[in-house]
């Protein structure tokens, strides 16, 4: 039953539990106390009394009752006018009386041995009721006084009316303040709640207001917000990707779809007669050939990347940047005889995968001859810096605008709006060159102004044995 209560509830329930427990011990404590404390004063006024009721009995012994049933006068009055007192023998024969107001008490029987007890004992009539001493004398007599409890009740009754009140007095400011505390205190966790239901109807910009870091709920809430901002940019994260996936889909079928179309056309040609007919047979299967190849480039880019998208492991040995980076530039220079290349080059030892190294760098050379006019040098260099490689590879083109260069390592973007495929490109070269880097442990960055050419930087972490290294000279040469 409890369990279906809301937490709220919960907590008050608790409180006002806690609090009637509390209230409840220090009544009973409080009244158990003053009802000893009363009776022991009884008890302590019977007893100082008990030798002038004893001396004012002593004519009594061994005489008679008058004809009213009493004996002769006890003498002067020791104790209130409600108390009773008696002096009787072991058989219960009354030697003299003491009577009081009211109605008498409902003697115990005494016996006549041991000391002097103490009871409690009701009237014969009415409710009052009465403590009853009693103690045997050396006479073999036994003497019983008894003091009448009406203001000890009365006061016993009155101290358990107060508590009453006070304590449902206490109990309902219990409920009232701990109400009043429990909303204040568990305000953030309504907005908690409100801030979870919007977020499941769809809305993830909603945060938890209010959220202190000095309360267990605040900071909760402030554990919450975290969460929801590690859930957005997660989502976000998603449908980026899923964007980009759906780009790189549509782009890679984009590409393919022209050569394959090119590859029709050629076969359709051929089915026309083109066999029977030599120029036309040889274009077709020039056609046919090239377009196949520039197919297998698109495949074998696309297989690459969703190799390193995966994670899969690349080779693992030592590469020795400036001498692969010399290779490319000599090759480049071969492929571009009337383009200048400036090569410096430092000591710059790395751990990584040597082919696919290489192919980060012919990229870097192929993209410069893509985009830059014939001629217009080019610098490439490898250095260290911080703890890191670094190629570099910068061109005297025309640039491009800050929206391109943040674009430029996308698949497939080209900074050409028209998408121009006058030289043969896939589109895929640079977003080659930023995931090789990656796969490494690197990065890939981009520097371009219009009119002020572009410098694409390669990171890459140094060899472990070269992080401590000393520089050797830079060499410098320049090919053409």
């Amino acid at each position: 039953m409890i369990g279906r209560l809301s937490l709220k509830a919960r907590l008050i329930l608790g409180v006002i539990v806690l609090a009637g427990v509390g209230l409840a011990a220090a009544d009973i404590a409080t009244y158990t106390s003053l009802h000893s404390f009363l009776y022991q004063r009884v008890d302590q006024s019977l007893e100082d009394n008990h030798f002038a009721v004893d001396q004012s009995f002593g004519h009594c012994r061994g005489g008679a009752l008058d004809e009213d049933g009493h004996g002769p006068p006890p003498g002067p009055t020791f104790f209130g006018s409600q108390d009773w007192a008696r002096l009787e023998t072991p058989a219960g024969s009354v030697l003299c009386r003491r009577i009081g107001s009211g109605s008498p008490p409902q003697w115990p029987t005494a016996t006549a041995d041991g000391s002097a007890t103490y009871s409690t004992v009701s009237a014969l009539k009415g409710q009052s009721r009465y403590r009853v001493r009693s103690e045997p004398q050396q006479d073999g007599t036994i003497l019983l006084t008894a003091a009448s409890l009406k203001d000890v009740d009365a006061t016993l009754r009155r101290l358990l009316l107060v508590m009453l009140l006070v304590t449902a007095s206490v109990l309902l400011g219990v409920v009232a303040l701990g109400t009043w505390v429990v909303r204040i205190g568990l305000r953030p966790l309504d907005d908690i709640g409100k801030t979870a239901g919007a977020i499941a109807a769809g809305d993830l910009s909603r945060r938890v207001e209010r959220a202190e870091p000095n309360t267990e709920v605040g900071r909760l809430g402030l554990a919450l917000n975290t969460m929801l901002s590690q859930i957005q940019a997660a989502f976000d994260a998603t449908a980026a990707s899923e964007a980009r996936l759906r780009r790189f889909v549509a782009d890679a079928s984009h590409e393919l779809r022209t050569p394959l179309a090119a590859v029709r056309a050629y076969a359709e040609l051929f089915g026309r007669g083109a066999n029977t007919r030599p120029d036309d047979l040889e274009r077709s299967m020039t056609g046919i050939e090239r377009e196949s190849q520039r197919m297998s480039v698109l495949v074998d880019d696309l297989l690459l990347l969703a190799r390193l998208d995966e994670g899969r492991p690349l080779e693992h040995q030592a590469v020795d940047l400036g001498e692969l980076v010399g290779e490319a530039v000599e090759t480049a220079a071969t492929l571009d005889p009337g383009r200048p290349i400036a090569l410096a080059v430092e000591d710059a030892p790395v751990q990584g995968d040597r082919d696919r190294l290489r192919q980060v760098v012919d990229n870097l050379l192929a993209n410069v001859r893509a985009h830059t006019p014939s001629g217009a040098p080019a610098t490439v260099r490898v250095l260290r810096s911080g703890g890191q490689a670094v190629i570099e590879v910068e061109d005297t083109g025309p640039g491009m605008e800050p929206e391109q260069v943040a674009r430029m390592f996308e698949r497939f973007y080209r900074a050409d709006p028209a998408r121009a495929r006058a030289r043969g490109g896939t589109g895929l070269g640079l977003s080659i060159v930023a995931a090789v880097a990656e796969a490494h442990g690197g990065s890939a960055t981009a520097v371009s102004e219009p009119g002020a050419g572009t410098t694409v930087r390669v990171t890459l972490p140094l060899a472990a044995t070269a992080e401590n290294a000393s520089d050797t000279a830079s060499l410098i040469h320049t090919t053409s």
